[in-house]
């Protein structure tokens, strides 16, 4: 379910309004605990941050010409998506997360490479995800980002 908007607040209203108040939270939980340097944005259908082209000018391998992806959130059919490129690169940062999870929640962790799926959106767990954010700076993702997947 793939949402186009012109600005984060229009996706949001575009999204189930039994969902809305939990993505709103979820959003300046990333937001409010990210390190300096990244940009939100609407990108892929989804509402994200990236690191900006005039950090990074590069930008993102896959589609040039655009800025370097690390957070995106989506409310999908069935569920809220949280996806963070750091656990996906970075083992370390995915054991953490794994190892930290049931201290945060009763459900199953229910996650993809770099994806974490909330079929619930009143249980997301927003401290853990505060932590998750705070955990790199854009600096860290360039660096990350070029080790794994720049050729």
């Amino acid at each position: 379910m793939q949402i186009y908007a012109e600005s984060i607040e229009d996706y949001i209203l575009k999204i189930p309004e039994e969902r809305q108040e939990s993505f709103r939270k979820l959003f300046n939980t990333v937001n409010d605990n990210l390190p300096k340097g990244f940009k939100g944005n609407v990108s892929y259908g989804m509402v994200g941050w990236a690191v900006p082209l005039e950090t990074y000018p590069d930008g993102y391998h896959c589609s040039p010409g655009t800025p370097l992806p690390f957070i995106n959130i989506a409310s999908q059919k069935n569920f809220i998506a949280f996806y963070h490129m750091g656990i996906y690169a970075k083992p370390e940062l995915l054991d953490w997360f794994v190892e930290e999870y049931p201290k945060y929640s009763k459900r199953k962790l229910d996650m993809g490479k770099s994806c974490v799926r909330f079929k619930k959106a009143d249980e997301i767990p927003f401290e853990l995800l505060a932590e998750l954010s705070k955990k790199m700076t854009a600096e860290d993702w360039i660096q990350c980002y070029e080790e794994n997947f720049k050729k």
